[in-house]
């Protein structure tokens, strides 16, 4: 089938832990797959994909090998694996935008995002030269200019893109239809955990609704101590992030709950929880006879490794739709693996037409960019 070569924009935590997620498997690939959700997914192993080009802007990352970069402060996630083979990658300097959250230098270095001083590449060019299929978008919660120019990166040389963060692009309908008029397909927007908040919500509230019961209240709160939750503690950045969430949980019922009696969102910044991610869960509703029944939940995970579990086959997805042929959203994966996809999908359905994509005969003659 050949290898899928992928550009990452952000190399933080998720990053880190996706790099090097894939190295354990490659160096344990004798051993059961734990871990995985498929270990061959449309003809495509973990160890088929291969990084080609990196940007970020932290001081710390710019100019080191991709390999060595991955382990920089201010990225705090569970060593997977390591040392990481170096495979000549070195991490660019991209643009800055609104990428950095201004409250930030109000932390300790090791911490927040330190600005490299370095000039920023032509990313289009990079991404070209690189011989990317597939760029996945990493960057900070709220980072909306820099979501765009990157989304516009992709569009320009002919890359697919892995949107994973909460700026609604592969989900806006102009972005969508750009893409499949490029040829381009996409996946997209804002990344569901392997097991995480979200699709734990997600189940519960299609639980008591499945066995009659009527949800009168729930809230999501979460806290963690990467840079991603210390970035969200300016809630100005929030906006998409708790649309996103919240829309993943309504759209699991039928019957939606009043806006007034759902509260999903981050919660606040502990910063010796690292890459640990608490979520508390809270759900009031009424059973038989009109009686109360109440479930609280608590979830803790390293939250970068819950990422990567999904992304790794969001890539293959993706690079398996540009075999076919596709373009423009990819809605089965999208509604699988995202939080605010173009369309949602129940999880089991959303799950079905993923084997139907993988399965589907290639297609040997296409037009379009992406190739």
């Amino acid at each position: 089938m050949g290898k899928i070569r992928v550009a990452v924009a952000g190399v933080g935590n998720c990053a880190s832990s996706l790099i090097q997620g894939l190295e354990y498997y490659r160096t344990h690939r004798n051993e059961a797959p734990i871990g995985l959700m498929h270990a061959d997914l449309g003809g495509y192993g973990v160890e088929d994909i291969e990084f080609v080009a990196a940007f970020d802007i932290d001081k710390r990352k710019v100019g080191r090998p991709l390999a060595e970069a991955i382990f920089a402060a201010p990225n705090c996630t569970q060593t997977i694996q390591r040392p990481i083979r170096d495979n000549g990658v070195i991490v660019k300097m991209g643009e800055v935008l609104d990428g950095v959250a201004a409250h930030m230098a109000d932390y300790p270095e090791e911490r927040r995002f330190v600005v490299s001083d370095e000039k920023p590449v032509d990313v289009v060019q990079e991404l070209k030269d690189s011989g990317a299929d597939v760029l996945v978008s990493y960057l900070p919660v709220g980072s909306e200019k820099a979501a765009r120019f990157y989304a516009e990166c992709a569009l320009q040389a002919g890359v697919s893109l892995i949107n994973c963060m909460p700026v609604f692009i592969v989900s806006d309908p102009a972005f969508a239809e750009r893409f499949e008029k490029a040829g381009i397909p996409v996946i997209g927007d804002d990344i569901k955990s392997q097991v995480g908040a979200t699709i734990t919500h997600r189940m519960l509230a299609r639980l008591f609704e499945d066995r009659g019961v009527s949800i009168d209240r729930t809230y999501q709160l979460n806290t963690g101590g990467n840079t991603d939750f210390l970035n969200m503690l300016e809630r100005t950045r929030l906006k998409t992030k708790k649309i996103s969430k919240t829309e993943a949980v309504q759209s699991a019922l039928q019957v939606p709950i009043e806006p007034e009696n759902v509260h999903i969102g981050p919660s606040d910044y502990v910063p010796w929880q690292k890459d640990n991610k608490v979520a508390f869960i809270r759900m009031e509703g009424r059973g038989w006879g009109n009686v109360p029944i109440h479930i609280e939940a608590r979830l803790s995970v390293e939250d970068s490794p819950n990422s990567a579990g999904v992304v790794v086959d969001a890539i293959r997805c993706v690079k398996v739709a540009r075999d076919r042929g596709l373009a423009g959203p990819v809605e089965a994966p999208s509604a699988y693996f995202m939080k605010h996809p173009p369309r949602q999908m129940a999880e089991h359905t959303a799950r079905e037409e993923i084997e139907r994509l993988v399965t589907t005969p290639m297609i040997t003659s296409r037009t379009g960019t992406a190739g």
